[in-house]
């Protein structure tokens, strides 16, 4: 065990925020059944037509060793496409231009600085990727015949990854912005972390979650496509619905990546086991699961519903970034830019550092953000169903990601509102009193 800093301390208590008991159960059995997850997830939807029925009779009858079988090992093949693809994004991070970009003010006083190169390394990515293709230099073909084995090689990778982010965190922190909590599982899972970079310009946080973690979404989402082309000679109304709105969302992304940087993904959470890993695997291989799934169950949608789908799902996308745009710009221009063409609703809140240092933030209490206080949640949620929709209701697998994320959107608002709760004390109470609602209007 390690002793705990005072800035550890408090964030352990910040993030615990269910009962002590919970939140251990909670951390061991994710660190134990997520990595088993992806690789049954996988093989349940190209090897067993996506039925949970049909892979849990297998299991039944097979038993540990039937598991064991199904496993895939990782082959010198898929450490070549995951060591090609991580080099070529950390390269395009690195060496793109791009606007310097300040992070929000960390516990302990630092101020990242970043370099908002998304949407170009975005663009570079695609177009390499589809022009290797068209050109007959790669088929992306490859990519998804050897899909369970990067799966693998990215569990084993990553738990590797995060040991050694550990360990750094421990010997060589990056910033003042790091402690232990204590106990060695919670380091592990949490992070140690909160700003780790390789040198003075290479944040690893950047890396993991954007750079690999949503750029593979949607270097997947295009494989998964391509693969269906190449196998039927065409592609099915229901997988273009799919693809374009996976590709719209994260476009979305990338084109507000400099806000995300605000988030409580960067700003708050520390680089271990639960953001890393979670980016380097859960999200590639989770998120795409239903691009993966129409890969072999193509289905008709015809053009009246596929459109419908499709500007449903836009629509959903388009409000959730404008919630996003909305708090930016409030943010951006202290409070003085109009919402919904009048002037913002404001609570002015002051809160204290661990510096014993006395700041203020505005909490905006209008617009969307008037609606509840994490409103932005709902057309996030409504988009994900309306791009896995397009599967049609044979299996309930194509949803998972669709229940995965309601679930942690919902454990995301209840952690940030007790943050909040923490850090403004006094002035969250009148916030909650004006603004009510966590997530759905008129409901909770």
């Amino acid at each position: 065990m390690v002793a705990v800093k005072p800035e550890a301390e408090s964030t352990k208590k910040k993030e615990m925020v269910h009962s002590p008991i919970l939140t251990y159960f909670s951390v061991i059995t994710l660190l134990s059944t997520c990595p088993p997850f992806v690789i049954l997830l996988w093989y349940t939807m190209v090897h067993q037509d996506g039925s949970i029925l049909n892979t849990f009779s297998y299991l039944k009858d097979h038993g540990f060793e039937g598991f064991v079988n199904i496993w895939p090992k990782p082959t010198v093949i898929a450490w070549k496409i995951i060591a090609c693809y991580a080099l070529f994004e950390a390269a395009l991070q690195l060496w793109l231009p791009g606007k310097r970009v300040e992070g929000p003010i960390s516990p302990t006083g630092n101020k990242p600085v970043y370099k908002a190169n998304g949407v170009l390394a975005y663009a570079v990515t695609l177009v390499t990727y589809i022009s290797l293709w068209w050109f007959g230099i790669f088929n992306p073909t490859v990519v998804y015949d050897h899909l369970g084995e990067i799966y693998s090689a990215l569990i084993f990778g990553s738990l590797i990854f995060c040991v050694i982010l550990y360990i750094k965190g421990h010997l060589a922190p990056s910033s003042t912005d790091s402690g232990s909590s204590g106990n060695i599982i919670f380091d592990f899972y949490w992070g140690m972390e909160l700003y780790p970079r390789i040198g003075k310009n290479f944040d690893i946080k950047v890396f993991t979650n954007c750079r690999f973690g949503m750029m593979s979404w949607a270097v997947l989402a295009v494989t998964y496509c391509i693969k269906q082309y190449e196998t039927n000679g065409k592609v099915a109304d229901s997988m273009l619905v799919n693809t374009v709105l996976m590709l719209v969302y994260i476009t979305k992304f990338f084109w507000w990546e400099a806000g995300y940087w605000n988030t409580m993904d960067i700003a708050h959470d520390r680089a271990g086991f639960y953001i890393c890993w979670g980016c380097l695997v859960w999200v590639p291989s989770i998120y795409t699961s239903p691009g993966m799934y129409l890969v072999n169950h193509p289905v008709n949608l015809g053009p009246q519903l596929a459109i419908s789908i499709l500007i449903a799902g836009i629509l959903c996308i388009y409000i959730n970034y404008d919630c996003d745009r909305q708090r930016q710009e409030f943010r951006r221009t202290n409070g003085k830019s109009t919402v919904w063409g009048k002037a913002p609703s404001k609570i002015v809140a002051s809160y204290t550092t661990t510096k014993g240092e006395t700041k203020t933030s505005l909490l905006l209490t209008s617009g969307w953000w008037g609606l509840s206080r994490h409103f932005h949640y709902v057309p996030e949620i409504m988009a994900a169903f309306f791009w896995t929709v397009p599967a049609l209701f044979d299996n309930f697998l194509p949803y998972f990601y669709f229940v995965f994320l309601t679930i942690l959107l919902f454990d995301r608002a209840k952690r940030d509102d007790d943050r909040c709760r923490s850090k403004y004390g006094k002035y969250w109470k009148t916030y909650c009193t004006k603004v009510p609602y966590r997530i759905i209007p008129g409901i909770y």
